[in-house]
């Protein structure tokens, strides 16, 4: 079992940044694929970024030169920077982990999911 709980969401003007977290407990993390995806309302969850426990970096083409994924093994935690962000970006942001192998890009292969953080990107 992995327990993943994401912070850092919350209201921003368009063209500001905000730095989402996702700490994750219950197994060993440094061997763990992990994912952002988003949801809007109305709208199908959607993947963001992933980081492979291997070094393997992947962007939805919708974030990519504005999000970095980024990880640290010590503290068990995988983060996300948002940079330059657009009124679009708003959703609750997923942080997962364990995908099925060669499928990041899924929402349906990740086994293991955090309860959600809002960001608002205002116009």
């Amino acid at each position: 079992q992995v327990q993943l709980v994401e912070s850092g969401g919350g209201l921003v003007q368009a063209g500001g940044s905000l730095r989402l977290s996702c700490a994750a407990s219950g197994r060993t993390f440094s061997s763990l694929d992990m994912g952002w995806f988003r949801q809007a309302p109305g709208k199908e969850r959607e993947f963001v970024a992933a980081r492979g426990w291997t070094g393997g970096i992947w962007y939805a083409d919708s974030v990519k030169g504005r999000f970095t994924i980024s990880r640290d093994n010590a503290k068990n935690t995988v983060y996300l920077q948002m940079n330059s962000l657009k009124p679009e970006d708003t959703g609750v942001y997923y942080c997962a982990a364990d995908p099925i192998r060669g499928s990041v890009y899924s929402a349906q292969a990740y086994a293991y999911w955090g309860q959600g953080t809002q960001v608002t990107v205002s116009s």
